[in-house]
This record gives C-alpha cells, structure tokens and sequence, in this order.
C-alpha cells in the first residue's frame, strides 16, 4: 500500500532513498537525475544506499545552460525564451536525461536557490521539478522557504518523494 505524502516528506533523505531502492529492484526499473541548484543533491542521496547501481547508472549536474543544451538536448531557443527556471526546461531536461541514459524514469530539478538570483517573478526559493521518461514529463514548481541550504534540501526530499510516488502508482 503506498504511503501518503504526508508520511512521505516526513521520512529523512536516505530512508526515502532506500525506499526509492526497493521500489526500483521490485519493478526492475532504473532512475536518473538532471539537476541543476540541487548541484547533484538527488543523486547524492541515492547513491548513499548500497547496492544502488543497480537501478541508478547516471546522474547529470548540470549547472549552467550550455550544460543543460550539451548533455540533456534542452534547446538554447528554449532557455532564452523561457529562462531555465521554468517548466518547460525541467521537462525537456528530464526527457534529455532518460533519453540519453535509457532510465525508464527520472527526475529534473531547476531553480533559484539564493541568497541572490531571484526576481519579481522568479524569487529566491523558486524550483520547478520535473519528472518523466524519454517520452513524457510533468512539472511542478514550489516555492520554498528558507535559505540556500533550506532550498535545495527541500527540493531533493521533493524529487525523491515524486520518484517514489510514481513508482508506487504504477
């Protein structure tokens, strides 16, 4: 039976992580990560647990946006009209990463982690997450509270509980 979400976020970053494990072993699936404020955060976690390349291969940082055009395939006319902050971008990095690993799932993350970079429209504390496969993403941006720190380790929990989720829901 799958956990809630609420009980989900609750749950610390290597608990989620091993979860995230069994559910990959049980349905033989293999996960990537594209991330970019997260500086590698995801895949960091994931790779704490013993045994995870048996699901997870590849991970991809990909900080700046000639990164995220090179390695995932996100299109510069895209960046520029969208800024890297967006939904659309998360979801062409997420298809990118599974695409060119050949995961059958991944995840995305983009956004302004601060103390600086933020805007009007975009604040500091501004993330879009994406998860998907080499032929579909969905996306949801959050705005999350705290300092850099605070940031990013809001949006790896985030990541993993949608990988999670999405695994228990197929």
């Amino acid at each position: 039976m799958p956990r809630s979400a609420a009980s989900l976020a609750n749950l610390d970053l290597i608990t989620l992580a091993e979860r995230l494990g069994r559910l990959c072993r049980q349905q033989g699936v293999t996960v990537t990560t594209a991330e970019s404020c997260t500086g590698g955060g995801v895949a960091s976690a994931i790779t704490a647990v013993a045994g995870s390349s048996d699901y997870f291969e590849t991970g991809y940082v990909t900080y700046a946006n000639g990164a995220k055009t090179r390695l995932l395939g996100v299109p510069e006319a895209l960046l520029e009209a969208q800024g890297a902050v967006s939904r659309e971008v998360v979801e062409a990095m997420v298809i990118g990463a599974c695409r060119d690993s050949g995961a059958g799932l991944g995840v995305a993350i983009s956004g302004v982690a601060g103390p600086g970079g933020g805007s009007p429209d975009k604040p500091v504390g501004t993330v879009w997450l994406a998860w998907g496969d080499a032929e579909r993403a969905e996306a949801v941006c959050r705005r999350y509270p705290g300092d850099r720190r605070a940031v990013r380790e809001q949006a790896v929990r985030e990541a993993l509980v949608g990988l999670i989720r999405r695994l228990e829901t197929r």
